[in-house]
């Protein structure tokens, strides 16, 4: 960027207010085992849980499926005598010579990180509030995860599960991280840098730091808080995003203006109880390999071939077929203007490639095994889209698609066929969607207090401490973070369940009705969302309060949307290229528009493909483009 303006890269951060980061070293380190050293500290009698997790077979019917090995070996998950009850009362104390005795024993081992989860800790972290203090003055490099300060919740195989993430994480992020300040101040910048969460927002370094686990699954995070700014001035708050770039494929839901959220997320198998966008990921993406299953059936992904040697198009040593092949053999991407003409694509590489893996053995024309290749993708990402959408409840057919990665404008109407949408809006960003999210994304940080009580029989008096503990700390937190109280927010949300079911609900709390300890409307929620996404509701039936939960949003300044000049589609013509029509299951001469070009109000009518320099949009007959004034295409059934 420095050389792009002609500037020192000093003089050049000094003029940067602002950067705002997103990393994969916490899901990279889990996903490799690069993770550090923990030793665990736990109620006695309890140090076999994070090796037994919940008992549930993952693969029902298969009964060789090996739950991941723990992240702590069990002799670095060591016992301490203490007890408290789940009202919060103690029944044994603290023996703080077994703490002392496991902490001689880390010390020895040299590990890195300590977690501390004890039994009931959410109802009283007296305990581990004492062990904490311990290890601190014990080992003091050593980065400490303490259960009650990062997820003071019932549940307590999620609970110690994700107290070891984030302090196997912890070491890895906090020197990243440290590294990162240091050579952004030692080149000049002097602003506020802030870190992608997995919740959809951003968290200043030293937050981040001691919840090292939120930024776990904060790759494709941004996407849904920028999707929200492209589709805004078209009136949308319900659509769907989806971003497919070289490896994979995430989709999320957004609903009201918000992305739906999930406390249930697993990375690597490993489940982890903090507030995670609800995204859904499959391994399909442009690098993904095209491959014959043992009963003869062509297969996309989940493996792929990378950037290095990538696509055989890419002339770098790839001989297998990816999708990206199979675009280019389609007429969908042109050889010479690729990554704006910085990497030219070899066409017969990818014929050779699509030949011999694919149409050779299937005994058809290299045209119709790439036709094949897209066409199970497509289904592939379209089921990927019915996980987030009619599996939860939602019928995907009347909400618009927005999209984003570098394939996701070739391959969206071909999705938008298989689930009978008929909105697709690509920014002329699309490519870097997830990169120009992160400037959308508010601050934000998640709380949560267990209160299990039946609704009926809840106690006035324990509600609100538990309300009023929220949402002094979500202020506390924000205002740590140097956030104005007018930019402030602070929303509540209550987890309920009939009495006698395992899994709960989250349903909204309004202000109003939290200032007076008020459940009525929870209730009322509650059985409509039940309905919603079981098919069913018992009103008469008695409700159980389980979590209460805060969601503390720091207002940020956002960028504002690129404004385009009005421009007619003519002038943007590049003639046409004999391309594939899916409906017609033929070649045909496709019109070419220059995507940078095309000026806000211009439109066209496909069979089309709207070319861009890190991206394309095939645009299918019987559908229109129509550029609106941020520059974003707008594609629609007509």
């Amino acid at each position: 960027m420095a050389a792009t303006e002609s500037l020192a890269l000093s003089d050049f951060l000094a003029r940067v207010s602002l950067v705002v980061h997103g990393t994969t070293i916490t899901t990279n380190a889990v996903l490799t085992g690069e993770v550090a050293r923990v030793g665990l500290l736990t109620t006695r009698g309890f140090r076999d849980a994070l090796a037994m997790r919940r008992g549930i077979r993952e693969v029902q019917y298969d009964n060789r499926y090996a739950a991941p090995a723990p992240l702590v070996p069990r002799w670095l998950r060591l016992p301490v005598s203490e007890r408290v009850d789940a009202a919060g009362a103690e029944v044994a104390p603290l023996v703080a010579a077994d703490v002392a005795a496991a902490l001689r024993t880390f010390a020895a081992a040299g590990v890195e990180a300590v977690a501390i989860c004890f039994l009931h800790s959410w109802a009283n972290p007296a305990h581990e509030i004492e062990a904490e203090r311990m290890a601190a003055s014990t080992l003091p490099a050593a980065y400490l995860s303490r259960s009650s300060a990062l997820l003071p919740q019932i549940r307590f195989t999620e609970r110690v599960s994700t107290t070891v993430l984030n302090a196997a994480v912890g070491p890895v992020l906090r020197g990243y991280l440290d590294r990162l300040v240091q050579r952004l101040a030692g080149s000049g910048f002097g602003g506020a840098l802030l870190v992608m969460q997995s919740n959809g927002g951003v968290a200043s370094p030293a937050t981040a730091r001691t919840s090292a686990a939120s930024t776990l699954l904060s790759g494709p995070a941004a996407a849904p808080p920028a999707a929200l700014a492209w589709a805004g001035p078209h009136g949308w708050r319900d659509f769907i995003t989806m971003d497919m770039g070289g490896t994979s494929f995430d989709v999320a839901l957004v609903r009201d203006g918000a992305p739906a959220m999930t406390t249930e997320g697993r990375i690597a198998r490993y489940p982890f109880g903090l507030p995670v966008l609800a995204i859904h990921t499959i391994g399909a993406g442009g690098g993904s390999l095209g491959w014959i299953d043992e009963g003869g059936l062509l297969r996309m992904g989940p493996r792929s071939a990378g950037a290095e040697p990538g696509p055989a198009c890419y002339g770098r040593g790839g001989a297998a077929p990816t999708c990206t092949d199979a675009d280019l053999v389609l007429g969908y991407l042109d050889p010479d203007r690729f990554l704006d003409g910085r990497l030219r694509l070899d066409r017969e590489a990818a014929v050779r490639a699509i030949r011999t893996a694919m149409a050779a053995p299937l005994g058809l024309s290299v045209e119709d095994a790439a036709a094949g290749m897209v066409a199970v993708i497509d289904a592939s990402m379209a089921a990927g889209i019915r996980h987030v959408t009619i599996e939860r409840g939602e019928d995907p057919r009347g909400l618009p698609l927005v999209v984003a990665g570098g394939a996701g404008g070739v391959h969206a109407a071909g999705i938008a066929a298989e689930l009978g949408l008929t909105r697709l809006l690509v920014p002329r960003d699309s490519s870097i969607l997830c990169a120009a999210g992160m400037l959308f994304s508010d601050l934000r940080h998640d709380g949560v207090r267990s209160c299990v009580a039946s609704l009926d029989a809840l106690e006035p008096g324990r509600l609100a401490g538990v309300r009023d503990a929220l949402l002094d700390e979500a202020r506390a937190l924000l205002a740590g973070e140097g956030v104005a109280k007018e930019a402030m927010a602070v929303a509540l949300s209550c987890d309920v369940r009939y009495v006698g079911q395992h899994h709960e609900i989250a349903v909204p709390w309004a202000a109003d009705e939290a200032a007076g300890g008020d459940l009525a409307a929870v209730a009322k929620r509650f059985h409509e969302a039940h309905d919603a996404l079981y098919g069913y509701a018992v009103p008469e039936a008695a409700l159980e309060l389980v979590n209460v939960r805060a969601v503390a949003i720091g207002r940020t300044e956002r960028p504002p949307l690129p404004e385009l000049a009005p421009g007619r589609a003519a002038a943007a013509r590049r003639g046409t290229r004999p391309a594939w029509v899916a409906t017609d299951r033929a070649f045909a001469a496709v019109a070419l528009f220059d995507g940078l070009a095309l000026g806000a109000g211009a439109r066209l009518d496909g069979p089309a493909i709207v070319e861009l320099p890190m991206t394309a949009v095939v645009v299918p007959p019987a559908w229109r483009v129509e550029v609106d004034g941020h520059g974003s295409f707008l594609v629609e059934r007509v």
